[in-house]
């Protein structure tokens, strides 16, 4: 069963919450332009994790799903996701290392933000996600900056037309998605050096959107790589996603 909660974060902008299981916490964040359900729920992640017995917590992210998405540049200011993260954290009074925070694509990468401004999961997976993901998000950026833009005209062959017809399909705000992608930076040094605790590096075998896993590893201090199926888009559709987490989650610590 999915419970959905409401919350306020301390700008006043009303955000949203899905939540399933019982055990030890864990807070999963979707990828761009994608929301809780579509990620984690729809194709089976969040009850296959939930399984191994761990409440599962989804945020839908701030411009994302049953959360509001702004169209004001003030409600976007940089690093306001992670914020919104560090606030669910202490809205739900969990405590650092008494639990496990992870994300795919954009949820990875809200993840490394948060952790590197001082959020202390016991373990934390990056998924969908590879080094130049982070460091080179500044160019990823415009990308979608000029999706937003051809949001009328981009055609099929188009280099932007699925993630044209993915906004489409998921009813995003374009003005709320044009103030919200230029609120992260590129992920700073020191941030990945934050990662003490075991990480699980997820990502598709056919998924380079955000570069080489494999160098995320080997850039993280206690990192692991699980190969999955598919490529960026197609690697959430596949149960292996939600078998991985569960699996490198439900290790003893």
């Amino acid at each position: 069963m999915i419970e959905t909660h409401r919350w306020t974060a301390s700008d006043g902008i009303k955000l949203a919450y899905h939540q399933t299981g019982e055990g030890d916490p864990v807070v999963l964040l979707h990828g761009l332009f994608s929301n809780a359900d579509t990620n984690w729920i729809k194709y089976g992640h969040a009850a296959t994790i939930a399984a191994a017995g761990l409440r599962v917590i989804m945020p839908d992210l701030r411009a994302h799903g049953q959360s509001a998405a702004p169209r004001d540049a003030a409600s976007y200011p940089h690093g306001i996701l992670a914020r919104d993260l560090e606030e669910l954290i202490s809205h739900l009074g969990l405590l650092p290392g008494e639990y496990d925070l992870g994300g795919f694509s954009l949820g990875a990468r809200t993840t490394v933000n948060a952790v590197g401004q001082g959020l202390q999961p016991r373990r934390a997976v990056l998924a969908g996600m590879g080094l130049s993901g982070l460091t080179g998000w500044e160019e990823r950026q415009q990308f979608f900056l000029g999706a937003v833009d051809r949001f009328d005209v981009a055609k099929r062959g188009d280099p932007d037309f699925m993630a044209v017809s993915f906004m489409k399909t998921m009813r995003i705000d374009r003005e709320a998605a044009r103030h919200m992608l230029p609120s992260f930076t590129d992920a700073k040094a020191q941030w990945l050096d934050a990662f003490a605790m075991p990480t699980a590096v997820v990502c598709g075998v056919e998924d380079r959107d955000n570069g080489d896993p494999q160098a995320l590893v080997d850039a993280l201090p206690d990192a692991q790589l699980f190969e999955i199926p598919g490529t960026h888009m197609s690697s959430v559709t596949h149960g292996e996603l939600g078998q991985s987490i569960a699996k490198f989650l439900s290790r003893p610590t």
